[in-house]
């Protein structure tokens, strides 16, 4: 195994924290900007506004500026829904970022993600049952995690299945859920209330 490998396979494990090192703002220190900010933010049932924007808007310009791209991406994307998900969820699992699989996993099920699909997603691209598209897409998932790169043969094939837009959407997508499972991960931002985390494996990733 090579050295990059290795470092995969034991970033996952780092990531993990005892308690959040940077704590969501509480509501009484909300100033004028960061409640109008996150007067906007989807809220969980009972109005209770997640922790990932509570702790983002410690910095309130760049939560400005990163909203509406990320929004982009969930919610306005040109991939269909199931195959955003399976990305999102394979970046989580490549990452060992709890939060962002915990919060998917709703996202991802409502989208058509079964739980024959989330125990895949765990295995990896070689998983018994994924099409052959899908296994593309989770290997170009593997791909951007440890070499920042698709290799010619994945692009190839994700090339006869998507248009030049939605290639750029697959690495784009695939690289703002690194960056956000780096954010996650670092500050140790806490799974919000009635949020699981089935079939989450601390530890390093498969390899398929």
């Amino acid at each position: 195994m090579s050295e990059r490998h290795e470092l995969a396979e034991q970033t996952p494990a780092l990531a993990a924290q005892t308690r959040p090192r940077l704590m969501p703002l509480p509501e009484e220190r909300w100033d004028a900007k960061a409640r109008k900010l996150l007067a906007a933010a989807p809220r969980d049932p009972g109005g209770r506004v997640p922790n990932i924007f509570t702790t983002l808007v410690r910095h309130p310009d760049l939560y400005e500026q990163f909203m509406p791209f990320g929004g982009q991406l969930l919610r306005r994307g040109r991939l269909p829904e199931r195959l955003r998900e399976l990305l999102i969820l394979r970046t989580s699992r490549n990452t060992g970022a709890l939060y962002e699989w915990g919060r998917h996993l709703p996202l991802a099920k409502t989208a058509g993600v079964t739980d024959a699909d989330i125990d895949r997603i765990t295995e990896g691209a070689e998983a018994h049952g994924w099409s052959d598209l899908e296994r593309h897409l989770i290997r170009a998932a593997d791909e951007l995690h440890s070499d920042a790169r698709l290799s010619e043969a994945t692009w190839e094939a994700l090339a006869e299945h998507f248009d030049d837009a939605e290639l750029i959407e697959i690495v784009m997508l695939v690289g703002q859920y690194h960056m956000v499972a780096f954010f996650l991960n670092a500050t140790g931002v806490e799974l919000d209330p009635g949020f699981e985390r089935p079939g989450f494996v601390e530890g390093g990733r498969s390899h398929g």
